[in-house]
This record gives C-alpha cells, sequence and structure tokens, in this order.
C-alpha cells in the first residue's frame, strides 16, 4: 500500500474519532474500504496504523519464524497486542478505541505521519516531545550512518 504523503492534523470529537483530512482520504483510495489495522507503537507513546495488505505482510512474517521458541511467541504476542480493526464510517471518520487513545494519551489535536509500511497516529505534544529527543545533528548522524552507503540510482 501506498501511504499519503507528509503528515496531518486532526482532532479528536468527545468519542474519539477522528475526522480525516480530505487530501488524506483521497490519497488512500479504495483502501478506505478495506479498513486498518489499529496497535499501541512499539516504541514511542504512538498508534501505528497499517493497511489491510501490509498488516497481512506482517503477519505472514511473524508466521515464517519458529513458533518452538519462546521468544517468537513473546514476540508475535507483543507485536499483536491491542490490536484492533478499524473502519472509516459514512463520514470520513475514524473512531479509535478508547483504551488505546489512554494508552497514547491523545486527548484531542493529533498528528497522522506516514512512513514507508504504515502510519502513526500521535498525540501533538508526544510528537513533539519525541521529536526533540533527537537533535538536528544526531538526525544527520542517523542519516549518514544508515542511508550514506544506499545507492538511490540503482
Amino acid at each position: 500500500m501506498i501511504y499519503p504523503i507528509g503528515e496531518y492534523g486532526c482532532k479528536l470529537d468527545a468519542k474519539g474519532r477522528l475526522l480525516l483530512p480530505s487530501s488524506f482520504k483521497e490519497q488512500l483510495g479504495t483502501a478506505l474500504d478495506d479498513g486498518f489495522v489499529l496497535r499501541p507503537g512499539l516504541y514511542e507513546r504512538c498508534l501505528d496504523m497499517f493497511g489491510m495488505d501490509d498488516w497481512r505482510k506482517l503477519q505472514e512474517r511473524l508466521g515464517r519464524m519458529n513458533s518452538f521458541k519462546k521468544e517468537t511467541l513473546i514476540i508475535q504476542r507483543r507485536i499483536n497486542a491491542g490490536a484492533r480493526l478499524v473502519k472509516i464510517d459514512g463520514s470520513g471518520r475514524l473512531q479509535i478505541p478508547k483504551d488505546l487513545l489512554e494508552k497514547c494519551g491523545m486527548v484531542k489535536d493529533v498528528v497522522i505521519s506516514s512512513l514507508t509500511d504504515r502510519m502513526q497516529i500521535w498525540g501533538s505534544e508526544q510528537l513533539e516531545k519525541s521529536n526533540a529527543e533527537v537533535s538536528d545533528e544526531d538526525f544527520m548522524k542517523m542519516l549518514e550512518e544508515n542511508l550514506g552507503n544506499v545507492d538511490f540510482n540503482g
């Protein structure tokens, strides 16, 4: 699945529904009909939001792990913990389960950010805090260490 470009600021209503911006919905196209899987982020206080195809690919990869190893079961259980199937309603809103909102500290202002294999939904304050934890200098080092030897032309 190709995810929308960039970040989108949104607001949660009192019932935990997220009204998705029209440009965001346009970029997702027919993927909106399939629904999404939400799960708590593994490393930070956000929600990972997978398109169904990418969720299935992740589950297939997990299924190839050796189920006779205790670590495999722990990994599979933790990755799938809290996962929920969600659909977009007729008004273009995404209902986020209350327990996931609480776990991630989301109240009103949220940001949807696209990655290569998923999207993330952040409380605005949590995203600002997370971004502030990595200085520009450290980010530049990360880029060089992780992408400095990658040939993007080949």
